[in-house]
């Protein structure tokens, strides 16, 4: 099975060496091509455009930053569909919405091509250390098939379903993670107030009833004033707007969510975007 990645960014870089290593990877495509150099020198080709990619794989797998980026990878100038043939399997793995899932499905289906909504959890670390929680939504027996293509880089792969349910999978997440974030931080700033010391607030939060995934990989990087990202705010406030997009449609009350939306949209406001969630204190 030959597969090819588009971006290779804090997450697809990761995931596309994992790949190399299981000896998957034929091709790799990223806007600024110096990220695609450490790749060149190991002997995999370096498309000059998706399509150009597309023509010399099997698979496909999107790892860029929003459902904009993923619709002109696919259908924009030198996009995946110029140079697709029927059978390509296109795997979006970037994070967006159901809705967009499903278009996309239904676009490429007119070129014969298939489609999974596969994003993932777990950030750079998880994406380094090949551990990744992946969500697969699409026809489950092209889950099946790409199951070798998923276990290069993901620990905990889950099949949730029909086109669609990846993504929706993938904001249930996204909400946790957020509202574990905003905890995490109040609560710091809590133990700073009072004086505590932090190594015996780190022993109780990483032992008790309040540990997460935020906790166990945020809060080191806090102590230590490491506000670099394994995941961005920004991209967060993105998923969080999707989130409150479609619980505003259907009518459902989220006000948890909705604050940390507009925590992080606060974020963004002020230049801090491109900081980790973890860095929220900063806007306080």
């Amino acid at each position: 099975m030959r597969v090819g990645v588009v971006g290779l960014g804090i997450m697809g870089g990761p995931m596309a060496m994992h790949l190399h290593r299981a000896g998957l990877l034929a091709a790799v495509y990223n806007r600024t091509r110096a990220k695609a150099e450490p790749f060149e020198k190991l002997g995999v080709y370096v498309a000059q455009s998706p399509g150009d990619l597309a023509k010399r794989v099997d698979v496909v797998i999107i790892m860029v930053s929003d459902a904009p980026d993923v619709e002109q990878v696919l259908f924009g100038p030198g996009g995946i569909v110029e140079g697709a043939r029927p059978g390509l399997i296109v795997v979006d793995m970037s994070t967006n919405s159901p809705d967009w899932a499903r278009r996309f499905a239904e676009r490429l289906a007119q070129y014969g091509v298939e489609f999974l909504d596969a994003p993932v959890t777990g950030g750079q670390k998880g994406a380094v250390e090949g551990t990744l929680t992946v969500m697969v939504g699409g026809k489950e027996e092209l889950f099946k098939r790409l199951l070798p293509v998923f276990q290069a880089f993901g620990k905990n792969i889950v099949y949730v379903g029909p086109v669609g349910y990846g993504q929706a999978m993938k904001l249930v997440n996204q909400v946790v993670a957020a509202l574990n974030t905003v905890a995490m931080v109040e609560g710091l700033r809590l133990a700073k107030a009072l004086g505590l010391d932090m190594d015996k607030v780190v022993q109780v939060l990483t032992g008790g009833a309040a540990r997460s995934g935020s906790i166990e990989l945020y809060l080191p990087k806090l102590l230590k004033g490491d506000l670099t990202p394994g995941f961005k705010a920004a991209h967060l406030k993105k998923d969080l707007s999707y989130v409150m997009e479609l619980a505003n449609r259907a009518s459902l009350s989220l006000p948890a969510t909705a604050l940390a939306l507009e925590l992080y949209k606060k974020m963004v406001e002020k230049g801090l975007g491109e900081l980790g969630i973890h860095a929220l204190g900063e806007i306080y």
